[in-house]
C-alpha cells in the first residue's frame, strides 16, 4: 500500500504470494499503480498521493476474501476523488465497515451500501479529505486506523485521529503500519499525542492505547520511493512453531526476526509460558516440547493465534482460559463457534463463552480418522492438522483454502509428516 502511493519506483523482496496479497496487489492496478517484477518481488511504480477517477462510472475493486485489503482499501480511496465499488466473496459481504464509514462522514465521505448495511459490497463517494478532527471505534479491527493513517497522507490539511469505543484489538498491527511508513521515508509526518504532549509517532512511541487517550496527527505529503524487504510472518509460522511444542521432534523454523514488532510474535511467549522449550539459533528459531500445561491468556492483541493456541491447549494438562477475542466471530468464519466445534470433536470439552473459550483437554481419538470442518477458513485448517501429530488422521473438508495466506503451507507440512511417518 505505502509502496502504491509513493511517488516514484519502489522494490519490494520476499512478499508473501497469497490471495490476499495478490487482491491487495489487483486493487493497486485497477487505482492506477503499475506494478512489474514477479509476484514475490513486485516493482511498484506509485499513485504520486493521488488517487482520482474520470467520468460517471465506479472504478470496480475486487478485494477477494481479504479483510485487510477492503479496509485498507476502503480508507485510501475516500482520501481520493470520485466513486468506487469494493466488493469480494465468501464471507466478505459479511463483515463489518461501518465503523471506518462512520468515522469518515464528517469528512463529506459516503459509504454507500449495496447489500448489507454496513457491510460490502459498498460504493465510496468523496471529492477527497479536507483534514480536521475524526474519531474511530477499534473495539471490531485496528486496521480502520492503519487504513486513515495511510489515508491522511492525501488530506487537504492535517488530519487528527481520535479512539472511540471502548477498547483497541490487534493494536500491534498500528505499530507495524507506523513502521511501514516510517521506513518509506515520508514526506508525511505522524504525530501521536500521548499524555499531553505531542511526539513523532514512531513504532517505539505508539505500543499500546486506550479510547480517548491517544491521537494522531497525519500531516500531508506523499510516500518516498524505497527497497523493502518483507519479514517472515509470525502468523504462518505460528502452526510450525507449535508443531514443536506438541510433536516428538523439535521444529526449527527459519526466515523469522526475533524482535519483530508483529503482534503474532508473541506465539513464542505463548508456548514457553505452557512449557515448551523456545530458543534462538544460527538459522532461526527452535521449539521443542516438554510438559505442557493450560494457561488464562488475554489474547486481543494477537487473535489469528488463537485457531492454533486452542489445538496446543487440548493437548496440555489442565484448562486454559483464552478471553478478549469476540471480534473473531467476523472473521473469515465465526472463528470462535468454530474452535469450539472442532476441537470438541478432537475429545476436549471447549466452552465457548462471548469473548472466548474455556478448554479443558480429553482423551484425544488416537488411531482414528476425524473429519473437520475448516469452513473455508485457512487458519482453521492448518491448525487442526496439528492433531496429526497426536495421532490423530485429520480430514479436512476443505484444505486448499490455506492458500488465502498461505499457498506453501502443505510443502512445509510434508517436513513434517516425514518425520513422523504420516501419509497425506
Amino acid at each position: 500500500m505505502a509502496a502504491g502511493l509513493a511517488r516514484g519506483v519502489s522494490r519490494l523482496e520476499n512478499v508473501l504470494v497469497s490471495d490476499d496479497i495478490l487482491a491487495t496487489r489487483d486493487c493497486l492496478q485497477s487505482l492506477g499503480a503499475r506494478i512489474t517484477g514477479t509476484d514475490s518481488a513486485p516493482v511498484i511504480q506509485g499513485l504520486e498521493g493521488s488517487i482520482f477517477v474520470q467520468g460517471d462510472r465506479p472504478v470496480r475493486l475486487d478485494v477477494g476474501e481479504s479483510g485487510t485489503t477492503c479496509r485498507l482499501v476502503a480508507a485510501i480511496t475516500a482520501a481520493g476523488e470520485g466513486s468506487f465499488e469494493i466488493f469480494g466473496r465468501g464471507r466478505m459481504h459479511e463483515r463489518p465497515i461501518i465503523s471506518l464509514g462512520e468515522s469518515l462522514q464528517s469528512q463529506g465521505v459516503v459509504f454507500q451500501y449495496l447489500q448489507d448495511h454496513g457491510c460490502p459490497p459498498l460504493r465510496v463517494h468523496t471529492s477527497g479529505l479536507p483534514g480536521g478532527e475524526i474519531a474511530v471505534s477499534l473495539e471490531e479491527s485496528s486496521q480502520y486506523l492503519s487504513g486513515l493513517l495511510l489515508a491522511g497522507t492525501m488530506a487537504r490539511s492535517i488530519l487528527v485521529i481520535g479512539i472511540s469505543g471502548e477498547k483497541v484489538v490487534s493494536w500491534p498491527y498500528v505499530d507495524l503500519t507506523l513502521q511501514v511508513m516510517e521506513h518509506f521515508e515520508n514526506a508525511p509526518e505522524v504525530q501521536v499525542l500521548k499524555n499531553g504532549q505531542w511526539q513523532k509517532a514512531g513504532p517505539d512511541r505508539a505500543d499500546s492505547a486506550r479510547p480517548g487517550q491517544i491521537r494522531f496527527a497525519v500531516h500531508p505529503g506523499v510516500f518516498s520511493p524505497a527497497a523493502y524487504r518483507v519479514e517472515g510472518d509470525f502468523s504462518n509460522a505460528s502452526y510450525l512453531l507449535a508443531a514443536g511444542a506438541i510433536g516428538d521432534f523439535p521444529v526449527e523454523v527459519s526466515g523469522l526476526e526475533m524482535h519483530s514488532r508483529q503482534g503474532d510474535r508473541r506465539i513464542l511467549d505463548i508456548l514457553k509460558l505452557m512449557g515448551a522449550e523456545v530458543s534462538s539459533t544460527a538459522k532461526g528459531i527452535l521449539v521443542r516440547r516438554n510438559r505442557l500445561q493450560g494457561v488464562d491468556l488475554d489474547m486481543g492483541t494477537c487473535p489469528d493465534l488463537v485457531p492454533t493456541v486452542a489445538v496446543v491447549a487440548s493437548m496440555a494438562r489442565g484448562r486454559t482460559r483464552i478471553s478478549n477475542v469476540r471480534h473473531l466471530r467476523i472473521k473469515e468464519s465465526d472463528r470462535l463457534a468454530g474452535v469450539q466445534q472442532e476441537i470438541s470433536r478432537a475429545g476436549c470439552t471447549c466452552l465457548l463463552r462471548e469473548d472466548g473459550l474455556d478448554i479443558e483437554p480429553g482423551a484425544l481419538p488416537r488411531g482414528r480418522t476425524v473429519e473437520f470442518h475448516t469452513y473455508g477458513d485457512h487458519r482453521m485448517a492448518m491448525s487442526l492438522v496439528l492433531y496429526e501429530l497426536a495421532g490423530v488422521r485429520a480430514a479436512l473438508d476443505n484444505p486448499s483454502c490455506v492458500n488465502k495466506s498461505f499457498p506453501g503451507f502443505w510443502e512445509e507440512w510434508v517436513k513434517v509428516r516425514r518425520a513422523y511417518s504420516i501419509s497425506g
